[in-house]
Order: C-alpha cells, then sequence, then structure tokens
C-alpha cells in the first residue's frame, strides 16, 4: 500500500532550472573566466552542487561555490516559482491521507527559502536535505532516510524526480519512482532509466496511488 511520496525540490517542485544556470555560468565566469553552456550545467541537474563543481577543478571549488551561493542568495525570489499545479496536487495528496516528505541535495537553508517560496513547507511531513545524509544521489542513502523519519517501508513510497538521480536513488532505495514529463533534462534519455511512472501534473499521483492500492487489495 502506497503510504507516501518522496519529492525531489529543483525542477520537480519549484522551478529553478534558469536560477541554477545563472548562477553556474556567473561562478565559472567570475573565478576561472569560463563560459559554460546551458546544456553542460543541465546535465548536472540532480547532483550535489559540490560535486558538478569538482568536476571544474577541486583545488577552486570553495571559491566556486561561495561565488554560487552568493549569486542565487541576491536571484533566488526573483526567479525561482513553483512548477505547475504542485499545491494543488500535493494538497490532493494529503487530504488523501499520503504522508508527504521532500529529498533533495539542496543544502536546508536553502531548500526551507524555496519550500517557504512557494508556499509548501507547511504540507512537508519530512524534509532531507544534503546536510541529513553521508551518501547522497543517486544511492538510495537519502529515500531511506525519509522512510526512516515517516516511518513507512521503502515499498510503500514513490520517488518523484526530474533527473536520473531521482529515479536512481528510488530503485537503489527499494521504491516505486515516477518522473516529471516537464524536466529540463532529454527525457527520452531519462526514459531509458525505466521509471516505474510518469506524470505531467503531481495531480496525477493521487490515481497512481489509489491504483496501485487496489491492485495490491485485489491480491491479497
Amino acid at each position: 500500500m502506497i503510504k507516501a511520496i518522496l519529492f525531489d525540490l529543483d525542477g520537480t517542485l519549484i522551478d529553478t532550472n534558469e536560477l541554477i544556470v545563472e548562477c553556474f555560468q556567473y561562478a565559472l565566469k567570475e573565478h576561472k573566466n569560463l563560459d559554460v553552456p546551458r546544456e553542460d550545467v543541465v546535465k548536472t541537474f540532480g547532483e550535489p552542487l559540490v560535486f558538478a563543481m569538482q568536476k571544474y577543478g577541486e583545488d577552486n571549488v570553495d571559491d566556486l561555490l561561495n561565488l554560487f551561493r552568493k549569486h542565487q542568495e541576491t536571484r533566488h525570489d526573483i526567479m525561482a516559482r513553483e512548477c505547475g499545479g504542485v499545491t494543488d496536487g500535493i494538497k490532493e495528496l494529503k487530504e488523501d491521507g499520503i504522508k508527504i516528505a521532500l529529498v533533495t541535495s539542496k543544502r536546508r537553508p536553502m531548500t526551507e527559502r524555496g519550500l517557504n517560496l512557494i508556499d509548501i513547507f507547511k504540507y512537508m511531513d519530512a524534509v532531507v536535505a544534503f546536510e541529513d545524509t553521508e551518501d547522497h544521489k543517486p544511492t538510495g542513502v537519502p529515500a531511506l532516510k525519509a522512510c526512516e523519519l515517516l516511518d513507512v517501508r521503502p515499498e510503500e513510497t514513490i520517488m518523484v524526480g526530474d533527473s536520473h538521480n531521482d529515479i536512481l536513488c528510488g530503485k537503489d532505495a527499494g521504491c516505486y519512482t515516477c518522473l516529471v514529463s516537464y524536466t529540463a533534462l532529454p527525457l527520452e534519455e531519462l526514459m531509458s532509466y525505466e521509471p516505474d511512472f510518469i506524470i505531467d501534473r503531481l495531480s496525477e499521483l493521487v490515481e497512481i496511488c489509489e491504483n496501485i492500492n487496489s491492485e495490491l487489495e485485489n491480491k491479497n
């Protein structure tokens, strides 16, 4: 029986795609005078920022992170916005008694800022941010941490995200997996990771949960 949904944040609940691209390009231009193509930044979506920055030299990581975060602080609330139908979808799930958790590779301060910006923090039963686990996506550790906090088993949850890292995280933890179709990444490539479901809007999760639960009841 599905008892909980685990959501990624960026690109799934809150549209920060252009913000991330702008901050990433700003940091590399300021510190290394590099012009990084948008498509290269998009490929890093879903992985911890520190890992993405390490690709440009481990000696520069702290400086790059500081520049990224400084720029993000000033631009976040201007550029970030709710992905379509997120609040309504989460409300419907909560009304059906489904627990909601966030599983993100983002640091907690900016995670909470984003959730508050689009006014959905109040719906979260648990939040697992970068600081909360030693291992991160694509391993299943963050999803398992969320399951522990929610007191549910992985097979009773669906991991929802916009990147291969979310799908791999969910699969590694033993959750059902769901991809949002509005991802900035190539959809055909992501489908090769074989998510269990793909949705256009979060409200579709209500029917998915009901169908899974009905099938399980019939088997019993």
